[in-house]
């Protein structure tokens, strides 16, 4: 059983690399924003696993849980920095 989540950690691995492309040629930031979530994502489900194939599942979500919450944040902050900075630009194209 331990080979199937060594194996499944293994693949988890390679699957991550594909938002991987995304972020880096992304056409739009909100393209890179979700490929950035689907990684953070992807990490914390590799993250269990590596602790389970340790042995300390629950060291490891304490870490987990840690990760998907700064990750939900950051999504939050550039949502929010990015609505301000659209909502800067249509109040300058109406001043104009």
């Amino acid at each position: 059983m331990e080979h199937f989540f060594l194996y499944s950690a293994i693949a988890l691995t390679i699957i991550i690399a594909v938002p991987m492309v995304r972020v880096v040629k992304g056409p739009t930031v909100f393209d890179r924003i979700l490929a950035a979530n689907a990684i953070a994502t992807k990490t914390i489900v590799l993250i269990c696993l590596t602790g389970y194939i340790f042995g300390r599942i629950d060291m490891f979500i304490d870490i987990t849980l840690a990760y998907a919450v700064l990750g939900f944040l950051g999504s939050l902050v550039i949502a929010k920095y990015l609505s301000s900075h659209r909502m800067r630009r249509q109040r300058q194209r109406e001043q104009s």
